[in-house]
């Protein structure tokens, strides 16, 4: 059985994407890397050439500026990225920009793909996620942070990535997914408080013209992390890759677990999934089997 590997990125440089990190994560467990190089004017493309592996292989393109409704050009870039695997794998796992995989999980990721490779009924592995913010100390922990997503699919050319590149469909259905006893930790939110709000106003031109973006998403010079709603406190480990990364971190924060700013409508739901693992309204943009 054979794996490929695929992600996507633009301008890593300049918005401090820990991409390098993602890219070795995803390493150990494939047997190629494309990486969708977007058309960068920050040195992103020499920045991934620190990555000295021959099963890495980067595809320049030219982002479309004409797919902005729904962030749809983050998925055209993802599939520019799937359907450059030149060998005829099993699986293909998929990282984003701002995403690790820890070497802990494996064990666990390769026993899944190894089980379900025959399973044709299965058509992709949902990992859990662990979503930090403002640090490498604090995970999200209200319900505006999904707790799933598809990071592995079948080598399928009929595999879409779906609207802004979060999940996957075939055919535009749903896939058919088994969950993985693993994690994909996201570091989107953990950035330099300056940089963190120049990506955010930057971001929203994936969505909206250049006018739209000046009038309704410009944000302060530096990104305020204490504006949220509840979060806690982590306790484990992170990824090896991203140790280095971790040791670099020169902004203060720190947040205080008991402050938690919700409805009571969102108090009641989030208690009610604590106590019976049951979670009301929950987007889910796969089918569990």
């Amino acid at each position: 059985m054979t794996v490929g590997g695929f992600s996507l990125i633009r301008n890593a440089v300049r918005y401090d994407y820990p991409i390098l990190e993602a890219i070795r994560s995803v390493l150990p467990l494939v047997d190629e890397f494309v990486v969708a190089v977007g058309d960068s004017d920050d040195g992103t493309e020499d920045y991934l050439r620190r990555i000295d592996s021959p099963k890495l292989r980067l595809l320049p393109t030219v982002w479309n500026p004409d797919l902005r409704t729904g962030g749809a050009v983050l998925a055209d870039e993802t599939n520019k990225a799937f359907d450059a695997l030149q060998g005829r794998h099993a699986w293909c796992i998929y990282i984003q920009g701002d995403e690790c995989l820890h070497e802990e999980d494996y064990e666990s990721i390769r026993e899944a793909m190894n089980q379900w490779k025959d399973d044709s009924r299965v058509e992709g592995l949902l990992f859990k996620y662990r979503h930090f913010y403002g640090t490498y100390d604090y995970v999200g922990s209200s319900r505006r942070w999904y707790r799933h997503e598809i990071r592995i699919v079948r080598h399928n050319p009929a595999i879409r990535s779906w609207k802004d590149a979060q999940g996957f469909r075939l055919n535009g259905r749903k896939l058919r997914v088994k969950l993985l006893d693993a994690y994909v930790y996201h570091y989107g939110m953990v950035r330099p408080p300056r940089i963190q709000s120049q990506y955010r106003t930057h971001f929203a031109g994936y969505w909206h013209d250049e006018q739209t973006v000046a009038q309704r998403f410009t944000h302060p010079e530096e990104f305020d992390y204490t504006n949220i709603d509840a979060l806690t406190r982590y306790r484990g480990t992170h990824p090896a890759v991203m140790h280095e990364r971790i040791a670099r971190l020169n902004w203060p924060f720190e947040h205080d677990e008991n402050r938690i700013r919700l409805a009571l409508k969102d108090r009641l739901l989030m208690a009610i999934a604590r106590h019976t693992g049951w979670h009301i309204g929950e987007y889910r943009n796969y089918r569990l089997i």
